[in-house]
């Protein structure tokens, strides 16, 4: 059986013929283009926030003030990243040649990798400071600055935004579409299906929109969890969150293949 049919995609209604097609995935070789775009958009998602997750379980490390030489290397970061990765999706990241994914995703993934690493190294001469806690490195951060650089090279958008109301930087602020999303996506347990991606054609056809919802962890309410109102260590007031609770998600907006 083919990774995709066991993925967890939703296809908005309208679009039945796609639903059907990715239900029903003949070999990857003879897959369409709708579908090609949709299972890169869903691995690019799962890739940039493996990377937040990894940034997360290592936050008490990186600042970690009493430390100097943290040893959290972009070396060290991408081994994490891809042990993550291959749990959550099944493919190597370190062997994309031989994996089962279509085409346009392979240098994709690995350029997104790339970008990933150099945010990490960006911040090494801050993160191997002692002496103050706060070193500017959170998910959040990582996910912007990652996405913007791998949008640049690339031209697909790629972004990790959330709900207005729980949006900290204007620059993850949600567009139309994204707010739409976030008001289906509000009633949706976390519990459903890890990693299940929604995904839409637009444009007549021109674009598919991907988005992977993210629900609080345990790790993320440091930041975001109670008390409501109290700063957290970067100075943003906390949002109350609890666990499993909606806080955002990450949207792509790339084009078919021959588009």
């Amino acid at each position: 059986m083919d990774r995709r049919i066991r993925s967890a995609f939703v296809i908005q209604p309208y679009v039945a013929v796609v639903l059907l097609v990715l239900t029903c995935l003949p070999p990857l070789a003879a897959a369409g283009p709708v579908e090609d775009a949709s299972e890169t958009g869903r691995l690019l998602a799962i890739l940039l926030d493996t990377g937040r997750a990894a940034i997360a379980n290592s936050q008490d490390l990186i600042n970690d003030a009493s430390k100097g030489n943290k040893g959290f290397t972009s070396d060290v970061f991408e081994r994490q990243v891809a042990q993550e990765f291959e749990q959550r999706t099944g493919i190597t990241i370190t062997n994309l040649e031989a994996a089962e994914v279509p085409a346009m995703a392979k240098p994709l993934l690995a350029r997104l990798m790339q970008e990933s690493k150099k945010t990490i190294d960006t911040y090494q001469a801050v993160i191997n400071v002692p002496g103050f806690a706060y070193k500017g490195l959170i998910p959040a951060t990582f996910g912007t600055e990652t996405a913007t650089r791998f949008q640049s090279w690339s031209g697909i958008y790629l972004k990790q935004t959330a709900p207005s109301h729980l949006v900290r930087n204007p620059r993850n602020k949600p567009d139309e579409y994204e707010s739409a999303a976030f008001a289906r996506f509000a009633a949706a347990p976390s519990s459903d299906t890890p990693d299940k991606v929604f995904a839409e054609v637009t444009d007549e056809g021109k674009f598919v929109r991907v988005l992977l919802p993210l629900f609080y962890h345990r790790a993320c309410l440091a930041c975001h969890g109670e008390p409501k109102g109290q700063r957290d260590i970067s100075g943003y007031p906390r949002e109350g969150a609890k666990e499993g609770e909606l806080g955002g998600a990450v949207s792509l907006k790339l084009s078919p293949p021959g588009q």
